[in-house]
């Protein structure tokens, strides 16, 4: 039975029926105002895919937003009020409740936007036209601009002119192959207006914070299967801008790895396969992203046992090593050797530092552990504590 694009419901949107949602609508509508769901959620909805956040757009200035919702009893938090969005809180949970608005100067990073009371101007100021879909209280779809079509065909279009949308966000070339890779048909070939018209400015890539790209480029790596969005990137040179030296040979056959093997993508470990100069820099990981990079790029490119990787930093790092290993070989993973891995992340080494005292002492200490550990791996995890305290320190 076909999907009906005209309509969203609690199936697919259960918070279309909370409490809370209900209590912020409710609160605008009373003042006479509209009030709409709008943009990732509608979308998701109707797609039937999972919904992170819900959020509204209204007719009402913020203002009025934040006297109607105090005079139902709800909070009001000016979250972002210079751009006319306000946090309604209601029952716990948080809604982003923003003015129609248009932009009136935009600069690649950031606009200067007039509040409306049209939602026609509120819709042409979004990216993409899948996006630019609304629902009312009762799950009724408003589509300005004909974005409920390419939604059905899984078409990622850019709002009109596909070159005035990137040159006022210039962000929205990494978002337009994000949103190929989750939302596209990636059976199918790209936009050609959006693709000559990305090639065509990608010295605006070299305008946004690492924060930003590191952001959108992790989204992307996180998508089940990227393979397009990145071959494509790759070859009108959006990948080398953003992350010079990175090549997606090894990535691809990561990626389709994963897919025979049913894995869930590891979007770090796919970064590591894509190389590139000081991606975690370029990207600005955090402390955590980095270190985990680190491990995952050291035990695929090094000489180091996957199986000591995988009992001195968990089974995920030492896995997403061999898949970068196998796609570098050209061969498929073999699941037998993954358990190996998982078995050897939850071995426990049965020498103490006790059990070498005190013949053993200060940094000799330290040294004999070592080497018992080695060969401890080395056995296959088979060796026990009386046969490694009894090994000869020169063996």
């Amino acid at each position: 039975m076909d999907r009906d694009y005209s309509k969203i419901t609690p199936a697919d949107a259960p918070w279309l029926t909370s409490s809370s949602a209900k209590a912020v609508c409710d609160a605008i509508a009373i003042g006479g105002f509209q009030i709409y769901y709008v943009g990732g959620c509608v979308r998701n909805a109707l797609l039937g895919a999972p919904v992170s956040d819900v959020d509204m757009s209204t007719n009402a200035t913020p203002q009025e937003v934040i006297a109607l919702v105090k005079a139902a009893g709800l909070k009001a938090v000016p979250t972002g009020i210079e751009h006319g969005t306000i946090t309604v809180v209601a029952d716990g949970s948080g809604y982003e409740v923003t003015t129609f608005r248009r932009d009136v100067e935009t600069d690649g990073r950031r606009a200067v936007v007039a509040f409306s009371d049209d939602i026609s101007d509120d819709a042409r100021r979004r990216d993409f036209t899948m996006n630019a879909l609304y629902a009312d209280a009762s799950g009724n779809v408003i589509d300005p601009l004909g974005g409920l079509d390419d939604l059905r065909a899984r078409h990622v279009r850019f709002i009109e002119d596909a070159e005035t949308r990137i040159r006022e966000d210039y962000l929205r070339t990494l978002r337009y192959f994000r949103f190929h890779a989750w939302y596209g048909d990636t059976s199918g070939g790209m936009n050609e207006e959006a693709l000559a018209a990305i090639a065509s400015n990608l010295d605006g890539l070299e305008t946004l914070s690492a924060e930003r790209v590191g952001s959108e480029l992790k989204k992307l790596l996180k998508a089940g299967d990227p393979s397009r969005s990145l071959a494509a990137m790759a070859q009108i040179g959006v990948l080398g801008t953003i992350l010079p030296g990175a090549d997606i040979r090894f990535t691809l056959l990561m990626i389709h790895s994963e897919s025979v093997l049913s894995y869930v993508p590891n979007w770090l470990g796919r970064l590591v396969s894509l190389g590139g100069s000081n991606a975690p820099e370029r990207l600005r990981l955090s402390k955590v992203q980095q270190r985990e990079y680190d491990s995952i790029r050291a035990a695929s490119f090094g000489d180091i046992s996957l199986l000591e990787t995988a009992f001195e930093n968990g089974v995920e790092v030492a896995k997403q090593a061999y898949l970068i290993r196998c796609a570098i070989a050209e061969a498929l993973p073999e699941v037998a050797y993954i358990e190996q891995l998982s078995e050897a992340a939850v071995q426990k080494f049965p020498v103490a530092a006790a059990d070498l005292m005190p013949t053993y002492q200060g940094p000799a200490l330290g040294v004999r552990l070592a080497q018992l550990k080695s060969a401890w791996i080395a056995s296959g995890f088979k060796m026990t504590r009386e046969e490694l305290i009894s090994k000869p320190a020169s063996q």
